[in-house]
């Protein structure tokens, strides 16, 4: 146990700087890594893609905080958005998580992969949207958050990785852009968890040191070290060029796709 808590940790690292630097959960790399380290403990897995859908929204509850914090300092978090979104992403967000309590692990991940190469795809063609465009009114943008609700919690992320361009596509500057999403991330995490407890708390077989879909150990070490390190990430965030942070962010997606539809095939 202690040499995963170990692996746990190095994930909550590297998941925490990317928390801060792409205003993203860190679930894109915390759920292919999960995946990974519960086969290997030989977790159930008939629910492995569901616990590490719902480790990773849980741990993304600290990792928010953290990121949200540094990024506010920063004078980047434009909390009108963030009210107006928010109603929207938690309605969401539990309704995917019960929603993903009834799919295959399977399923899951084909869905997350193809989710990743979207976004990607969408950031690559740095689409440039009319100069007049602006955030919508609270019922539009809190529909919009209704939907990147569901997919979060069906891929396991706290919503940076829909939150980012949506706002980009609404002319918010990119580091507003990243900043915001990092505070969207903590409502979606918190309906996220409650979602997958909940989903998870009347499936037989499912390891110790489990509450509902949420694997307790995984979840301490991966917040630890997250906590750590997303500050670093949103130092580097707010030093980098508008352009060259939107490169790193598709490239990391297509990256993390790629590797998670090897694993599939």
């Amino acid at each position: 146990m202690l040499v995963y808590l170990m692996l746990y940790a190095l994930a909550g690292a590297a998941a925490g700087v990317l928390a801060g630097l792409l205003g993203v959960g860190g679930g894109i790399v915390i759920v292919p890594v999960l995946s990974v380290l519960f086969v290997w403990q030989g977790l159930p897995t008939e629910y492995l893609m569901q616990m590490a859908l719902g480790t990773s929204l849980a741990s993304i509850m600290f990792t928010s905080i953290s990121s949200m914090r540094a990024h506010h300092k920063h004078g980047a978090v434009r909390w009108n958005v963030v009210k107006m979104i928010t109603p929207g992403i938690v309605i969401g967000t539990l309704l995917g998580s019960k929603l993903a309590a009834w799919l295959s692990s399977g399923f899951l991940k084909g869905f997350f992969v193809c989710f990743l190469y979207f976004v990607a795809a969408q950031m690559f063609l740095n689409f440039k949207p009319k100069p007049s465009r602006e955030i919508p009114g609270f019922g539009a943008t809190s529909g919009v958050g209704g939907f990147i609700g569901v997919i979060s919690a069906l891929v396991g992320i706290g919503g940076g990785t829909l939150t980012v361009p949506f706002m980009t596509f609404c002319n918010i500057p990119m580091h507003q852009a990243v900043g915001t999403g990092a505070a969207i991330g903590f409502p979606i995490a918190v309906a996220g968890t409650v979602g997958y407890i909940f989903g998870g708390m009347d499936k037989a077989g499912l390891p110790d040191y489990s509450l509902g879909f949420i694997y307790l150990p995984a979840m301490v070490g991966l917040v630890v070290f997250s906590m750590l390190t997303a500050p670093t990430g949103a130092k580097i965030a707010h030093k980098l060029p508008v352009a060259k942070l939107k490169k790193v962010f598709a490239a990391f997606l297509l990256i993390m796709a790629t590797r998670m539809l090897f694993q599939i095939l």
